[in-house]
């Protein structure tokens, strides 16, 4: 049985996952979430930022949306960029949207939100940061 967070689940989970939606998406090119945004977008995967606060704006080259309802398109992976209390109404969205991936950033972590994420389906995985793991598991480009 693989454990949360193994090597063996985050290696899939990166290389099935092509459209990733990045609640708590930042213009600041400083904040942790624009550089991951664009990184992940180097790596080949579509990234659809998320903010409410930024709505309509343009980030590296998408259009931010308020929520994950407003995207259209299936969404593989969410990837949460926000305080940990701030966690389940996100699962909650991801698992409406019918995402296969709920991944909370370092610092991220909610048990209870994630255990209901796992019982709707979808894999977790928290406290860790995708432009971390690609280059450590020596992942190739999607």
């Amino acid at each position: 049985m693989l454990t949360k967070n193994s090597d063996e689940i985050i290696a899939r989970v990166l290389q099935e996952t092509r459209t990733i939606a990045l609640i708590g998406a930042s213009k600041n090119p400083m904040r942790p979430s624009h550089e991951v945004m664009a990184y992940l977008q180097s790596r080949g995967y579509r990234v659809i930022p998320v903010n409410p606060g930024l709505a309509g704006q343009v980030l590296l080259g998408e259009t931010v949306r308020a929520d994950l309802s407003e995207i259209e398109e299936p969404v593989d992976m969410v990837d949460i960029f926000r305080r940990s209390d701030a966690v389940p109404p996100v699962v909650d969205e991801a698992i409406a949207k019918g995402a296969r991936t709920v991944w909370m950033q370092l610092g991220v972590r909610h048990d209870a939100a994630a255990a209901k994420a796992e019982a709707a389906g979808l894999t977790v995985i928290m406290e860790r940061c995708p432009a971390i793991e690609i280059p450590r598991l020596g992942l190739p480009r999607v």
